[in-house]
């Protein structure tokens, strides 16, 4: 009795088999085969679709397309590493029929072709609603974080940039009084290996200072808040993230399958003010013409959620429990009983506050409501304030009223909101393993996550249709 063993390496055969015969019938590469032939890639922005009548012959931007999206689906991101595909990998050489392109190659096309991804993703999501895999009744919207090619160290702000100045002063200070006393001790002849090693490290201390008075000036002159040396349009995360430099990325998820409906990269740290810009394309690609959307308290701007409200989307956003009467530990405004027909607050020990005075916030009025005579005798004082309550209201306040009957009536929705969005986030930086990105700049990088995305939906959709289902759907 022996193993089983296999052929002769050097063996001829008559009959050679055929390279599709390793590729299976439910194979995804044959649904990336279907889908990038029926693109149309001029239309969509991809350069070099029409070759040039003179010179060398180049590779067709729809293989070199279809090489990325099989990539990421593989999570091979990097440009040598697919070069190593397309050379030993039997689906790689199936999907570009043998052609074998170079790094560099590979490379140029993802940097070229940058702002085609963005609309490449947007025809699977077109296919995904053809297949009716939008429920198209609640979009679920928030925001990550992923690094960028630039280390903490270099990314300064302004405050970091005068700490630095100030210490490279005191040092450079300290190393000239030490330089003093070094010429007197030699007296006065300067000489000795002390002070040389001395005057090169005043040199060095004196160059490193006047490029950190560099930075410093050009955040003063492009109103700044910070600045990156290595990717100079990442910026510093905020603290409670575990991304020290890189881009904030924004999804608007549909509930049903869990499948990206609008995503965008973005280097605002925050945020709050994000909302429509995420939340408005999503419902236009899904065609419906109101649509509910939930987001988290970082989203809470006033602004913004009245924006939602008149293009189409029901926010519902919690609100979060910040200011001054918070950190104090006193009555939160929503303990304060709002009546809009007489346009006056009631307070938690049944006092009516009414308004007493008039001003600005962010360009908009803003009323501030009071009861000067109740508070002194107040029994609850102690627990409200330490002079006289005031409890402020915009004037569209009202959009906010309504949203928390919204979200009161329908608590659930924040739970969904979480099992949503999360979904998509936690398969991109685990499973995808793409809790980094891989090129520099912002319009780079939107180009790298809109194929991260297609690839997170192309998985999802293949998992619940089925590879034969989508072929048929795209060749129709």
């Amino acid at each position: 009795m022996t193993h089983i063993l296999g052929h002769d390496r050097c063996q001829l055969l008559l009959l050679p088999e055929a390279v599709d015969d390793y590729v299976g019938a439910d194979n995804p590469v044959r649904f990336i085969d279907a889908f990038v032939d029926g693109l149309d890639l001029a239309t969509l922005g991809f350069i070099g679709t029409v070759p040039k009548a003179t010179g060398r012959p180049g590779y067709a931007p729809a293989d070199l397309l279809k090489l990325y999206i099989y990539g990421y689906l593989n999570r091979v991101r990097s440009s040598r590493r697919l070069e190593t595909e397309t050379h030993r990998n039997i689906e790689v050489i199936w999907l570009l029929r043998h052609l074998k392109p170079d790094f560099k190659t590979i490379a140029d096309f993802r940097r070229d072709n940058r702002a085609a991804f963005r609309a490449v993703f947007r025809e699977f999501v077109l296919l995904c609603r053809q297949l009716d895999l939008f429920g198209r009744e609640l979009l679920a919207v928030d925001g990550t974080r992923i690094k960028a090619v630039n280390n903490k160290d270099r990314n300064f702000t302004r405050a970091s940039l005068r700490q630095y100045i100030d210490a490279a002063d005191k040092r450079l200070a300290d190393y000239l009084r030490r330089l003093d006393e070094g010429d007197v001790a030699e007296g006065g002849t300067g000489g000795g290996s002390r002070v040389h090693n001395l005057s090169e490290k005043i040199e060095a201390i004196r160059g490193k200072r006047d490029r950190l008075g560099s930075l410093l000036a050009e955040l003063e002159r492009t109103g700044e808040s910070q600045i990156s040396l290595t990717d100079p349009d990442s910026r510093a995360m905020a603290g409670h993230t575990r991304v020290a430099v890189g881009y904030n990325v924004q999804l608007a998820v549909d509930a049903k399958h869990k499948l990206i409906v609008e995503q965008e990269v973005t280097n605002q740290v925050v945020d709050m003010g994000l909302l429509k810009e995420t939340a408005e394309p999503a419902r236009v690609i899904l065609g419906v013409e109101r649509i509910d959307v939930v987001a988290d308290r970082g989203y809470f701007k006033i602004e913004d959620i009245e924006a939602c409200d008149n293009a189409g989307l029901t926010p519902h956003v919690p609100k979060p429990q910040r200011g001054p009467a918070v950190r104090n530990g006193f009555f939160r405004k929503d303990e304060f009983r709002y009546d809009p027909d007489r346009d006056v607050f009631t307070c938690p020990g049944q006092q009516t506050l009414a308004p007493h005075h008039y001003g600005k916030s962010r360009d908009l009025q803003k009323i501030d409501y009071s009861n000067p005579a109740a508070c002194p005798a107040c029994p609850l004082r102690p627990r409200c304030t330490t002079n006289v309550r005031r409890v402020s209201r915009l004037e569209n306040e009202a959009v906010l009223d309504r949203m928390a009957e919204r979200l009161k009536a329908r608590p659930e929705l924040l739970d969904r909101r979480r099992e949503t969005v999360e979904h998509p986030f936690g398969s991109i930086k685990q499973w995808m393993n793409q809790g980094a990105f891989l090129m520099r700049g912002l319009d780079n990088v939107r180009g790298e996550f809109s194929l991260t995305a297609l690839v997170y939906n192309l998985r999802r959709a293949l998992n619940i249709v089925g590879i034969g289902a989508m072929i048929a759907t795209v060749r129709g």
